[in-house]
C-alpha cells in the first residue's frame, strides 16, 4: 500500500487532529487533555473559579428573549470546540448539546452556560489531583503496614489552575 499511494511512516504517530495518542504494545490511548487545557485557556477561563459539575442543578436553559443578546460568533466557538471534545468527554455531551440548541440568538444566559462547562473541565484536573492523592496516601500506608517504610510522596500536576486550587481551596 505504501508504493501505491505515497505514503510513508516517519515517526510514530503521537498528536492528530486534536487527539494525542499513546501507543504501547497491545493497546493505543487516545485524549484530549492538551486540547481541553488550550480550549480553557482559548475564551480567557484559566483564572475563572472552577466547578464541580458541568451545569448548575437549578439552571433551565430556555429561549430567552428578555436577557442581552451577546455575540453569536463567540457562543459558536465555544460551542462547536465543546462538541469536538465530546469524542472524549461524554461527562459534558448532554449539557454542550442543550446549549448548542440556541446557537442562532444567544443570550447572556446561554453564555453563562458555556463557560460553566469551559470552568467544568478545568475543575476535573484538580478531581484527578485529589483522586490520586488519595490513592498514594493510600498506597504509602499500605505499603508502611508491610513493614516497608516510606518518606513523603511527590504527586506532580503540570496543570496551574489545579495547583492554585490546591494552595488555595477556598
Amino acid at each position: 500500500m505504501k508504493g501505491e499511494s505515497g505514503i510513508s511512516m516517519i515517526d510514530e504517530l503521537t498528536f492528530f487532529l486534536g487527539f494525542q495518542i499513546k501507543q504501547e504494545e497491545t493497546d493505543i490511548f487516545f485524549s484530549q487533555e492538551k486540547y481541553a487545557k488550550n480550549l480553557v485557556s482559548k475564551f480567557g477561563m484559566d483564572k475563572a473559579k472552577p466547578k464541580r459539575t458541568p451545569s448548575a442543578i437549578h439552571l433551565k436553559l430556555t429561549k430567552d428573549t428578555i436577557k442581552e443578546k451577546i455575540d453569536s460568533s463567540l457562543y459558536r466557538s465555544i460551542i462547536q470546540s465543546l462538541l469536538y471534545l465530546t469524542a472524549s468527554r461524554p461527562d459534558i455531551a448532554f449539557v454542550v448539546g442543550v446549549c448548542a440548541r440556541y446557537q442562532v440568538d444567544p443570550r447572556t444566559s446561554h453564555l453563562h452556560g458555556a463557560k460553566r462547562i469551559l470552568k467544568y473541565i478545568e475543575e476535573a484536573e484538580y478531581i484527578a489531583a485529589g483522586s490520586s492523592c488519595s490513592q498514594l496516601l493510600w498506597k504509602k500506608q499500605m505499603l508502611e503496614e508491610y513493614g516497608v517504610p516510606q518518606s513523603s510522596m511527590v504527586l506532580y500536576c503540570d496543570n496551574m489552575s489545579a495547583i492554585s486550587i490546591s494552595k488555595n481551596p477556598v
